[in-house]
């Protein structure tokens, strides 16, 4: 829980005449909303349907900013420069801003997303001062407001654009505020106050996951940054609480299970804990809870050198970006070893981190970027990585087109067992997840000589009549990583067939393997790092290329070790290890 500043000083009287702290409010543990919350709440919504509301704005609240609030999270200061320079620079692709026409963006999707929710702001104040990049921002500015100030459409107003939009807007407003033409700061603060109401009638009908999260974070902040917020503060506040139940698990996952998205989640509650910080009011406890659950659940994707591990579509997001986010939420703690509801186990062990997947994929309607990665596996030893998932299918741009997005979402794309060149969750032609793991049984035991994870999961069982079932077995020093992947046949199945088998582990880069002359090991030698040797206990071993996806959608070539094999109608297994030799 934060301390709010200043909260040594004598209570000061609100507008109403009532000191701080004796209003009546919800305590933190309180399931429901208390009468007056439910009144103010009901007047609220109400005001929309009457002249109420232009009233306040034209008499007595005329529009203002209350405060500024910090934006903590530094921004891209390449991209930056690219702005300064007059264009925007987003994974590779390029936008010159002189002939931008909001109108008729022929950009990809996400590179609209990044110009609609003004992300770009923070990127320009991370190379600029204020004198340099206000007139940039304005003329940016100018180009947004003449195509969607009047004419709300998707995707510019769409619920989550339209609130990290709010959320830049407020806490870079010097960008964007600093004209000495009064009609257009007029229609700047008009379209920030039209944004919040948008924004109370859409923030419930976003996604699950981030996009509510950051819809109702933005009602916050307008609560609190616009003059007569008092009752948009009782709805927002009600609102994100319910919006943080229905986005995160109990273990603080997201439940699109996507690092990047968690991680984004945590900003933008980061974001709206700085406005409150600005104004000086009590944060919310739903607010400390969420991040005090979320933080560590990210961590717990981490590897030695503090970078995520690329998971559900994120690229391999760098350790600087999640020390800034972390560091903005001032949440201090450790890593969430394991994650059931989120789905991520964690094992760390001397200076071997390996993560798992044990969890079936998210459902379609909470990710557009969901990979049937079910039993994969990344290893990292100290500041180097070692086994890695593909990733990066959510990072479509310029050098990820379409296509690959789609092949980066595959079981073969991770490291883990693939039956029958099969996915062990289907991907549909429209791009979303099909059927295929519904179920996974996990065990984990520990003790003294190190740790135990056994995994199965049902996902070849309707179509191949398998079950997969992954044995990890990792040594108290982290020099020995032993597993043991078996397909046994399901019951109540009829028999199944002999299929053929790959079981891929995908290298880092830097990660160079030889094999050994009976093609049943490698040896693995890491750029500046230890040798590792890899065996298998069936099947034959070959090496074979891959890529490795980093933050900015940039894939990089490396090799991926693939055992072939076979699975047998009575069942199979494929034993393997990695043993660090230094």
């Amino acid at each position: 829980m934060s301390v709010r500043k200043g909260q040594d000083l004598p209570p000061e009287p609100g507008e109403d005449g009532i000191e701080q702290g004796k209003r009546l409010i919800r305590v933190a543990d309180d399931k429901g909303l208390s009468l007056t919350q439910r009144i103010a709440n009901h007047f609220y919504l109400l005001s929309w349907k009457t002249p109420i509301h232009g009233r306040k704005l034209k008499g007595k609240y005329p529009l203002k900013l209350l405060a500024v609030p910090d934006d903590e999270v530094p921004g891209d200061g390449r991209a930056g420069a690219a702005i300064r320079a007059g264009y925007f620079l987003f994974r590779g692709q390029k936008q010159q801003i002189a002939p931008l026409d909001f109108a008729r963006l022929s950009i990809s999707p996400a590179f609209a997303d990044y110009l609609h929710g003004f992300r770009w702001l923070r990127d320009l104040s991370s190379s600029a001062t204020r004198e340099q990049g206000a007139p940039v921002a304005e003329t940016v500015m100018r180009k947004w407001l003449e195509a969607h100030a009047e004419t709300p459409s998707e995707p510019a107003w769409r619920a989550d654009n339209a609130g990290w939009r709010l959320l830049f807007w407020t806490a870079h407003a010097p960008l964007i505020l600093s004209s000495s033409d009064l009609v257009y700061r007029s229609l700047v603060l008009n379209c920030i106050a039209r944004t919040a109401r948008h924004l109370d009638r859409s923030a419930d009908k976003a996604p699950m996951g981030l996009p509510r999260i950051v819809a109702w974070s933005a009602i916050l902040a307008a609560a609190l940054l616009i003059p007569g917020g008092e009752a948009r503060r009782v709805f927002g506040e009600a609102g994100l609480k319910r919006a943080i139940d229905s986005s995160f698990h109990p273990d603080g996952g997201i439940v699109s299970r996507s690092p990047l998205a968690q991680m984004e989640a945590i900003m933008a509650l980061s974001m709206l804990r700085a406005v409150y910080d600005v104004r000086r009011e009590k944060t919310p406890f739903c607010l400390t809870d969420a991040l005090a659950r979320a933080v560590p659940a990210l961590l717990g994707l981490t590897h030695g050198d503090g970078g995520l591990g690329n998971w559900q579509g994120a690229g391999a997001i760098p350790p600087q970006m999640v020390d800034a986010v972390v560091m903005a939420s001032r949440v201090r703690t450790r890593p969430l070893r394991q994650a059931r509801d989120w789905g991520y186990q964690r094992i760390g062990a001397g200076s071997t981190v390996v993560q798992i997947d044990a969890a079936p994929p998210p459902v379609a309607r909470v990710a557009e970027a969901g990979c049937a990665s079910t039993g994969a596996i990344e290893i990292s030893d100290g500041p180097m990585r070692l086994i890695v998932n593909c990733g990066g299918a959510a990072l479509e741009g310029a050098w990820i087109p379409g296509d690959l997005a789609q092949g980066l979402r595959t079981t073969a794309a991770h490291s883990t067992l693939i039956l029958n060149d099969s996915n062990s969750t289907a991907l549909l032609p429209d791009g979303t997840l099909g059927k295929g793991v519904t179920e996974v049984e996990l065990n984990r035991q520990e003790s003294d000589n190190g740790s135990r994870l056994d995994l199965s999961h049902d996902g070849y069982v309707r179509r191949l009549g398998y079950i997969h079932r992954r044995l990890l077995l990792v040594s108290g020093d982290g020099k020995d990583v032993r597993g043991e992947d078996m397909l046994t046949p399901a019951e109540r199945r009829r028999k199944p067939a002999k299929q053929p088998v790959q079981l891929r582990f995908h290298l880092a880069p830097g990660v160079e393997p030889t094999l050994t002359a009976d093609n049943q090991g490698a040896l693995l030698r890491i750029d500046n790092g230890a040798l590792w040797q890899f065996r298998t206990g069936a099947g034959v071993l070959n090496v074979e290329d891959s890529l490795w996806v980093d933050a900015n959608g940039h894939p990089h070539p490396t090799h991926q070790l693939v055992v072939t094999s076979e699975a047998l109608p009575g069942g199979s297994s494929i034993g393997w290890m990695f043993k660090r030799m230094g």
